[in-house]
């Protein structure tokens, strides 16, 4: 296989280059409602039916009135010309009771399915929530690197609240109005063929509007789901970089580009609801012209000899012709009710593509099958698995002739002819070869863009390399499970992450079965202990937003504490000092060279002075290692290190 071939698939970008879409515009998308029912009907398998059969039974129940009502007529008519009350009363109060009685279990079924509704609704999105989120949590990091965080929170607010308005508001309102239709047009066939014709010409005529106006509204509705999803994603870009807006008086230019987008959303959203608006109006109108038009058919039926066409066989009459009104006006107002879900279907089916674009993304694939594992260190060298944490680790090799064999964790990283691209054809390095023996401190150099951080995210196997071997303690990582290879690695970043919560909670986080002790032990060897006892609530100061109440070298030293508590055998630090003073790096380095000791160390710095002390500096550029050895080699060998050390050029 050629390198390009073993290259990422295409449409991978580079981190922090200009993201695609999270799921591209969104679309009509008929085949994401139907997963967004069989979801329904797969989470209550029981509920949803009852539901179903509860919403079906008040509809038919609203559509019977009219068959009563015509019983009734008939009944008071023979009464007229008869006199004969007593037999008019023994037939009409029956009918009476009987509609009594169905009115009443309809309002127990309509009870029953408004609860059941609300309960299976809140339930739905809490699934799918889950769905969503853990889904999440198994993709790749290339997935956040190519996408707009933005857009992604968009999934969660405004493409979840489409399918609360479907599944708990247009779904009731469409099989009710559904079954209404269905039920009054038999009646009505039942009754009088010829005016059913002039329904169905109606009803014709009413297609024909809802398809002309409400296709123009789904085109804007769709359009309106991606601008609010790329203001959603503006806003929130502003709020993170808030402070680099004020800092170089941005504010009129962000204030320009916001306006830009909230005009676009203002526009699609004007239009949406615009033909949204007039949709019922005319509708209802024409309903109104058919009930008219109807009265006059109606009535010239009345007066003329024409045949009655009907299955019920009976000659039309007032007694036909006062319910059939009725029915139609039942019957167009049902219909216009079905054009008006038609807005809420087309935004549900757009925010249902988008969400399931998130669900049906790729998962990081692990084909590994060691694990790491707790292990006694026995004085002859042999490893066996331990149940308890012992300070010593060892991977655990399951192999095909069903026998275990242990390899003790010792931190023997080696990266051999890796050849890496975010994109196919675009390779960031060529041929890079690292050799880190276990407590060894190798440190990267080089110019932004050099390939320093990647090396780390291979070894981290953030992404998967092209080309080469990249083997920890002789094992190929490729064979090792991610959880186990990263859990074995501790990282802290220049970017620094912390958690709501209190400042114990964000140190253990490096490790959650942590004892309170060990996180303070943590923390006093990163040099975090001395400003955490002085804040207000000491350990316990909630922190938020990132940990705005800190400096940027306090929220550093937590994360260091953090990566100390993991207690992991391999450190990789990027850029771990660079937010911090040199007074307070002073401080850090003291507690790093501590926590350093007996560990494999990958050190990413544009401070050359923290690099000093490495076994193992590495210049790179262009994602290729041009100088490797220890400080004092390279200063002698006087080459790009030590035109880089001395001053005579920048990194950058």
């Amino acid at each position: 296989m050629t390198k390009a071939q073993k290259m990422p698939s295409k449409g991978a970008q580079m981190p922090h280059g200009a993201p695609a879409g999270t799921s591209g515009k969104p679309k009509r998308d008929m085949g994401a409602l139907w997963r967004v029912f069989k979801r329904l009907f797969r989470y209550y398998p029981v509920l949803a039916p009852l539901t179903t059969a509860c919403i079906l039974f008040a509809s038919v129940v609203s559509a019977i009135p009219s068959v009563f009502m015509q019983k009734v007529l008939e009944s008071i008519d023979r009464w007229y010309q008869s006199g004969d009350w007593a037999a008019a009363k023994a037939e009409i109060l029956p009918s009476v009771a009987i509609l009594v009685g169905l009115y009443l279990l309809s309002i127990a079924a309509i009870t029953v399915h408004t609860q059941l509704m609300a309960y299976m609704t809140q339930g739905y999105l809490d699934k799918m929530r889950r769905e969503m989120f853990d889904g999440m949590q198994n993709l790749p990091i290339k997935y956040f690197d190519t996408h707009k965080h933005g857009d992604i929170m968009s999934f969660y607010t405004n493409d979840i609240d489409t399918l609360r308005q479907l599944v708990s508001q247009s779904f009731p309102a469409f099989i009710q109005s559904g079954a209404i239709v269905l039920c009054v047009l038999a009646i009505m066939l039942y009754y009088s063929l010829w005016l059913t014709l002039v329904v169905l010409f109606g009803v014709v005529l009413m297609i024909l509007v809802t398809k002309k106006i409400g296709g123009g509204s789904a085109k804007y509705f769709i359009r309106q789901q991606a601008a609010v999803a790329k203001t959603e994603g503006f806003v929130q870009e502003m709020m993170s970089g808030q402070k680099v807006v004020k800092v170089f008086c941005h504010e009129e230019k962000a204030q320009q580009d916001f306006d830009a987008l909230n005009e676009s959303l203002c526009h699609d959203s004007t239009h949406a609801h615009a033909y949204a608006s007039i949709l019922g109006p005319i509708i209802g109108n024409l309903g109104n012209v058919l009930y008219v038009l109807i009265a006059l058919v109606g009535g010239v039926l009345l007066l003329s000899s024409v045949p009655s066409l009907s299955l019920s066989g009976k000659a039309f009459s007032i007694a036909i012709m006062v319910p059939f009104l009725n029915m139609a006006k039942q019957f167009t107002g049902n219909v216009n009710q079905l054009s008006q879900q038609i807005n809420s279907i087309v935004m549900a089916s757009a925010g249902a593509s988008r969400i399931f674009s998130l669900v049906d993304e790729k998962p990081e694939t692990d084909d590994g099958y060691v694990t790491l594992v707790n292990a006694k260190i026995a004085p002859d060298g042999t490893v066996t698995e331990s149940a308890e944490h012992t300070g010593h680790w060892a991977w655990k090799h399951p192999h095909s002739d069903g026998t275990v064999s242990y390899t003790e964790l010792r931190g023997d990283v080696r990266l051999t002819g890796v050849d890496f691209g975010y994109e196919p054809g675009k390779e960031v390095l060529h041929d890079v070869s690292v050799f880190a023996e276990p407590g060894q401190k190798v440190a990267f150099v080089g110019a932004t863009g050099a390939g320093k951080t990647t090396i780390t995210n291979l070894i981290n196997r953030f992404y998967d390399i092209a080309d080469g071997k990249i083997r920890y303690d002789g094992i190929n990582v490729n064979k090792i499970k991610k959880a186990d290879l990263r859990r074995s690695l501790g990282l802290v970043l220049q970017d620094t992450n912390l958690f709501t919560g209190t400042v114990l909670e964000n140190i253990r986080y490096g490790r959650l079965e942590a004892s309170d002790e060990e996180c303070r032990a943590a923390a006093a060897l990163a040099g975090a202990d001395d400003f955490i006892t002085r804040l207000p609530q000491g350990y316990d100061t909630m922190l938020e937003n990132n940990g705005a109440n800190l400096s940027q070298g306090q929220r550093q030293l937590i994360s260091i504490a953090r990566a100390a508590v993991a207690d992991p055998p391999v450190m990789i630090l990027d850029e771990a000092t660079s937010s911090i003073d040199t007074r307070t790096e002073a401080i850090v380095q003291r507690g790093m060279d501590q926590l350093m000791q007996g560990r494999t160390v990958f050190v990413i710095a544009h401070r050359l002075s923290t690099v000093r002390n490495s076994d193992v500096i590495m210049v790179l550029d262009h994602g290729r290692i041009i100088e490797r050895g220890s400080h004092e080699k390279l200063i002698a060998e006087k080459g790009v290190y030590y035109q880089l050390y001395t001053g005579a050029f920048e990194l950058e």
